[in-house]
């Protein structure tokens, strides 16, 4: 059955819009990219304006969906304003900056009969699929995660991060968040953390989370912006069955040392295609686990202040 395409607006053109969402959109057929709200940036052959309202005032009647790209901190009302137009709605992770945001937006989305998308693009690789299904019906012992990169080359210039309510260190954890949230069989709770924080800054550049899974089984995450050279972003599974290695964001899945899958990176392309399978069945996906998990440390934990850190 054919479907009429879905014409989107894309909100915020940093980045990871420019890296991810806009060749992932060319190639899904599904989506017509028919605006782009950006106060700064335009992209050529498509219409452009300084941010949502203008968008929304400009193409009135002209589109079904957007997409969120913007920082957390004010991705809310821009969300909020989305649904009160009828649009449905993707959500760049996090879907905002505190978990109470996000279950209100889900609240909004309902009574609005919109499709809301938090859109957790770790999550979307065959090789999380295959981990989630081997851990399935083995009980979890152990659990670490390294998750260290250089926000200089991830995040260039980007002061938002680390500002208040800009999720530092935790904008990058996250994702390792959103992985285990899927792939463990049994619940997850923050037991503390301990965190580093520049004196001329709002948010960590370091961190160690200590969790547990309601069984019983101790989670440790070390966690750093400050990492140099390349990136490692691995998650570490111990069962009584063997050791379970998700490896390069969650890409390789090693078991006992021996490979047994690896994936492209085509995330947002899984992405997209989730999100237009949710319009076509008007359903939302908007689990904010992964977001709770940040909450809670933020909440728990203890801070060092370090020195000054400048891009």
């Amino acid at each position: 059955m054919s479907h009429p395409p879905i014409r989107l607006g894309l909100v915020g053109l940093g980045k990871i819009a420019c890296d991810q969402h806009l060749p992932a959109i060319a190639g899904n057929s599904r989506f017509d990219l028919v605006a782009v709200a950006d106060p700064v940036h335009r992209l050529d052959g498509v219409r452009g304006y300084a941010g949502l309202a203008e968008m929304l005032a400009g193409e009135a009647g002209k589109l079904d969906a957007v997409a969120l790209c913007t920082p957390p901190a004010v991705r809310v009302p821009l969300a909020r304003a989305a649904i009160a137009a009828g649009l449905d709605v993707l959500l760049e992770k996090p879907p905002a900056a505190a978990p109470t945001q996000a279950q209100a937006l889900e609240q909004l989305a309902t009574r609005a009969g919109v499709t809301l998308y938090a859109a957790w693009h770790s999550r979307e690789s065959e090789v999380v699929v295959a981990a989630r299904a081997w851990l399935a019906t083995r009980s979890i012992s152990a659990v670490h995660i390294t998750w260290r990169e250089d926000v200089r080359k991830w995040h260039p210039g980007q002061d938002w991060l680390l500002s208040k309510g800009g999720f530092g260190v935790f904008d990058p954890a996250i994702n390792a968040f959103s992985i285990l949230t899927e792939i463990l069989p049994s619940g997850i709770c923050v037991e503390g953390a301990r965190m580093d924080v520049p004196a001329n800054r709002g948010a960590p550049t370091d961190a160690q989370v200590d969790m547990r899974c309601s069984t019983g089984a101790p989670i440790i995450a070390d966690l750093s912006i400050l990492h140099p050279g390349h990136q490692q972003w691995d998650i570490v599974v111990s069962t009584p069955d063997g050791e379970l290695v998700l490896r390069d964001g969650g890409h390789r899945l090693e078991i006992d040392g021996t490979l047994h899958q690896e994936s492209a990176n085509d995330e947002y392309a899984r992405i997209y295609r989730r999100f237009a399978d949710l319009i076509t069945r008007r359903e939302s996906d908007a689990d904010a686990r992964p977001l709770s998990l940040v909450a809670d440390a933020l909440l728990l934990g203890t801070v060092t202040t370090g020195p000054d850190f400048e891009f």
